[in-house]
């Protein structure tokens, strides 16, 4: 896949704004729905223009696109509340709080992997399996834009 140039500003559009949804408790309902539903609509706009899909795939596919966004979307809002706890206890973090903090990551990739097993099946279902592939690598590709956002704003953890 070849991004083209809209489609970079896309992802970098969607990497400064996920930040703002990490940090929403601080703003009004209305400001966060609207980002939110700003970065849910750019990120669809990229998988449509990277999907190649025929007009009978794309009547299976976005439904299905739908749904495997409303559970991803629950993950992330879990990864940020981690997120927010790791900001929280940063300055005083002890063993109890770390031990929180990786119990809770593995759970998340735990989810996340059982998730995309999950969807997997369903998406060959309505798609040949090379745009299966291709999806999950947009998705891959978004998550790795947005992880790495992430670990260049978190620091690391205080040594003893």
């Amino acid at each position: 896949m070849r991004p083209n140039r809209s489609a970079i500003l896309i992802l970098m559009a969607m990497a400064i704004l996920w930040p703002f949804f990490a940090s929403a408790q601080d703003k009004p309902a209305d400001n966060m729905q609207f980002v939110l539903e700003k970065i849910r609509a750019d990120k669809k706009l990229f998988v449509a223009a990277n999907m190649e899909l025929t007009e009978t795939e794309a009547k299976a596919f976005w439904p299905l696109y739908d749904q495997y966004q409303n559970e991803l979307f629950l993950l992330r809002s879990r990864t940020i509340i981690m997120i927010n706890n790791y900001a929280a206890a940063y300055e005083n973090m002890d063993n109890a709080a770390a031990k929180k903090l990786i119990d809770e990551y593995m759970v998340l990739e735990e989810l996340r992997l059982k998730l995309r097993q999950a969807y997997v099946p369903k998406f060959r279902d309505i798609l040949p399996d090379i745009k299966v592939v291709r999806y999950f690598q947009i998705e891959n590709k978004i998550n790795a834009a947005l992880t790495y956002e992430f670990a260049a704003k978190i620091p690391l953890i205080k040594g003893d």
